[in-house]
């Protein structure tokens, strides 16, 4: 999930206060806890950290005024970790603002795209063309 730069269109942070927002890292975490129950197996699904992971969660259930994770410890089998309706809420309303800042810039962001430079690989494939060129020129000879 964890796409920065590779993944194209918008990337939204919602700024809910100084110091505290939401934007797609934290955002993907809470659906991975979703999804997986587990704060450690959702770190491990985007590749952070367990510490990191937790140390999210907390800096999440201490901006709202109610968690938006609980956590009950014990481990294997034991443990887990849920969105309480508070996290699917907030969850729901970043996505909801994430699909329509997507929609409303769609048309925009294609129109730059067509403004950029040649493309990596169209630049990989002139140079090998020049290459294959330049090397029969020489057998040429």
């Amino acid at each position: 999930m964890r796409a920065g730069n590779r993944q194209l269109g918008v990337r939204i942070r919602l700024v809910l206060a100084p110091g505290i927002a939401i934007g797609p890292g934290k955002a993907d975490l809470l659906e991975a806890i979703a999804e997986t129950g587990s704060i450690a197996a959702a770190g491990r699904k985007l590749g952070m950290s367990y510490k990191r992971a937790w140390q999210l969660v907390e800096a999440l259930n201490h901006a709202f005024a109610e968690p938006l994770v609980s956590a009950s410890r014990g481990g294997s089998g034991r443990g887990g970790a849920v969105l309480t309706a508070l996290g699917h809420e907030v969850l729901e309303v970043y996505r909801r603002v994430e699909r329509a800042s997507a929609a409303l810039a769609e048309a925009d962001l294609a129109r730059l795209r067509t403004r950029l430079a040649r493309r990596a690989e169209t630049r990989d494939e002139a140079q090998a063309q020049r290459l294959t060129t330049a090397s029969g020129s020489d057998i040429a000879r």
